[in-house]
């Protein structure tokens, strides 16, 4: 008789609970190489680490791209392209040293023709990130060091990026500069707010300020959308709460798709998950009458316009999969394939969003209702 370690008992089991979560079909590759992973290095990643889009005229490498980058090499259990993405990082966007400084955000071709930082200011949704990719990393490879550089990050993140608001509570910025264009006034990015991150670093990180990072996180995420779409941009005025932003002038678009995709990547056991959920059903209401998904929203009024590109029905599978509606699942993925061929080159940022949502719903990762990743290859042979 066959006896089964603990370990292979584990194995199992995780496989079985990817096969229940993904009917879809979802479970008929499980354990093999993440192709779509493979595709994007192929068109988006130097030899030397850098994420390209190629779409730009400086050919710009954003600290976001980075961080992506980072989790999908982890998510793939692709070590050595992880290590590269991680160097050149820390090489060119933080001078050499990442345990210092934050990363710049964009890197590129200046206009005089020289390479190098662009915009030296962070932007916090990448640093999140970054903590995050090596914060797992940490845990699922072993690896000390990138535990240890998650919290320094993080640390940081904390201590430059974030503010307290009255009447609101502590607010994750931006970046370090330009978001606080007045004394009780701020300007917030609700895309920034993967919420299974926050809860992973209120677990791992001992400052108590995560958990009221978290807090607050989620009571931006449902006050800023009050007609259920959420905008790019927000203001928060301490005297009379959130307001339209009127540089973006309330509009959801390229930055907004994200917090769609963030919500249905929830773990079903997450707290927050029912809450965040129901708050956003008029997208997802919207996108079955349409078919489609929109190019822009006004948050405010809840009006729709335009035609969003392939990358925003990507983005949003795993939301239209965690509430439920499973035609709408195969109208969006059925127009992914119609709108994005395999040999597209050129748009990194749908490419980044399809990569998430397709990675989700055909069962390549997951995350935790503690915001631990669970990467398929966990359930191979080693």
């Amino acid at each position: 008789m066959m006896v089964l370690s603990s370990a292979r008992i584990s194995r199992i089991l995780f496989c079985i609970a990817f096969i229940v979560m993904f009917p879809m079909g979802a479970h008929a590759a499980v354990c093999k190489t993440w192709q779509g992973w493979e595709n994007f290095k192929t068109r988006f990643i130097s030899e030397g680490g850098r994420v390209i889009d190629p779409s730009t005229a400086a050919l710009a490498t954003t600290s976001e791209g980075q961080s992506y980058a980072l989790l999908f090499a982890l998510i793939a259990n692709d070590r050595a392209q992880f290590v590269k993405i991680l160097e050149w990082t820390e090489n060119n966007l933080a001078e050499g040293d990442l345990t210092a400084r934050l990363p710049a955000w964009l890197w590129g071709r200046r206009d005089n023709g020289s390479w190098g930082v662009m915009d030296a200011n962070a932007a916090s949704d990448a640093d999140l990130w970054i903590a995050y990719a090596l914060a797992e990393a940490g845990r699922l490879w072993m690896v000390p060091k990138y535990t240890a550089l998650a919290q320094l990050i993080a640390d940081r993140v904390l201590r430059e990026e974030t503010l307290v608001v009255q009447g609101l509570g502590r607010v994750l910025l931006p970046g370090p500069v330009g978001f606080r264009p007045e004394p009780g006034v701020v300007r917030l990015n609700p895309s920034y707010l993967p919420i299974q991150l926050l809860r992973r670093f209120a677990e791992l990180f001992p400052h108590p300020d995560w958990k009221l990072l978290l807090r607050t996180s989620v009571e931006v995420l449902h006050r800023s959308a009050p007609q259920g779409f959420a905008p790019d941009w927000v203001i928060y005025r301490s005297d009379t709460g959130f307001q339209l932003d009127a540089e973006s002038k309330g509009e959801g678009g390229y930055n907004a798709i994200r917090v769609y995709l963030w919500a249905g990547m929830l773990a079903p056991g997450e707290a927050e998950r029912s809450k965040l959920l129901n708050r956003f059903l008029a997208m997802a209401r919207q996108v079955e009458v349409t078919g489609v998904p929109p190019l822009m929203v006004a948050s405010r009024e809840g009006t729709a316009s335009g035609v969003g590109p392939a990358g925003f029905s990507g983005a949003l599978l795993p939301f239209l999969a965690a509430i439920r509606r499973p035609d709408a699942v195969r109208q969006q993925r059925i127009r992914l394939d119609a709108r994005m061929p395999q040999d597209r080159s050129d748009n990194y940022y749908d490419q980044v969003l399809t990569l998430f949502g397709l990675g989700w719903i055909d069962g390549h990762f997951r995350f935790e209702s503690n915001g631990t990743l669970s990467p398929r290859w966990t359930c191979a042979e080693n």
